[in-house]
């Protein structure tokens, strides 16, 4: 897992989750994964979207993508290759590792991995959890993940939070089963950990914070400071789920319309490279 000879190692590393509006896990409790064929598919075009964006401000990044995207839309997965960027497994239907049995998630992580590789042609070495719910509560799944062939997985968020997270966690990659673990990003402030990643708390907080939170992860770290979004947050036209709970349509319908204007600001302020390079697994 050493560094190929005379590539650099970026200190930001840019991460997409490939996965629709309907499929995120806050609306989990009003879409069915079997009424998800009923739906217009959003994610090829806001991706493309993405790739677009990444082009005009001179960044690379990995894609983190649902096997059940990369079945109905092959032309996109061949399209991120194609442009440079680090194709990634985030398993096949966004089902929890927590939500399955260790013989579950192997065979959902294998069939994933060979989906993405037969339509693209390239290996598939990171991996992404679903609600990043790799930790405790299962032991067993970095040593799933390095059966599968993965050679690092980016599925924790070492915070504080409702729904995920270990606050005494590490904040740095680190090895595990033979691989490598790397965190999204976080920073201590007074006292507390807090979350430079990307994501709703990208949406919510003010640009300049932001930026000072993710200069200040890239020099705390040990390794890079890695941030991720998704596709539908710069979707502000996507349709509206009204039937889902209070709490969960705030957080996802938070600053929509002003999500790709800030992340266009965010790409221009720092160098942005894929996770495999950051971490030194490129070749």
């Amino acid at each position: 897992m050493s560094a190929a000879a005379g590539i650099s190692r970026p200190s930001f590393a840019l991460s997409v989750d490939v996965e629709d509006y309907f499929q995120v896990w806050a609306f989990s409790s009003v879409v069915s994964r079997s009424s998800w064929d009923g739906f217009s598919l959003r994610v090829g075009d806001n991706t493309r979207r993405c790739l677009d964006l990444f082009d005009n401000h001179n960044a690379k990044a990995t894609f983190f993508t649902l096997g059940w995207v990369a079945e109905r839309d092959p032309d996109l997965i061949r399209d991120i290759v194609a442009r440079g960027h680090e194709l990634a497994s985030h398993g096949f239907d966004h089902t929890k590792v927590n939500e399955q049995t260790r013989d579950e998630f192997l065979a959902d992580v294998t069939k994933t991995k060979a989906i993405l590789e037969d339509i693209s042609g390239a290996e598939v070495k990171g991996y992404r959890a679903a609600g990043f719910s790799i930790g405790k509560a299962t032991p067993w799944a970095h040593d799933v993940l390095a059966e599968a062939g993965h050679c690092y997985s980016s599925s924790t968020h070492p915070i504080a939070h409702d729904h995920y997270g270990d606050a005494k966690a590490p904040q740095s990659p680190y090895e595990i089963a033979g691989m490598l673990e790397a965190p999204v990003a976080t920073v201590n402030l007074f006292g507390k950990r807090v979350s430079a990643a990307g994501g709703g708390w990208f949406r919510a907080a003010p640009l300049a914070l932001s930026k000072a939170l993710l200069t200040k992860a890239a020099s705390a770290l040990d390794g890079p400071a890695i941030f991720y979004f998704h596709p539908w947050e710069i979707d502000p036209d996507q349709p509206r789920l009204n039937r889902a709970p209070l709490k969960s349509k705030i957080r996802h319908y938070l600053n929509l319309n002003r999500m790709e204007a800030k992340l266009a600001k965010t790409l221009d302020a720092f160098s942005w490279g894929r996770i495999d390079e950051a971490l030194g697994l490129r070749q």
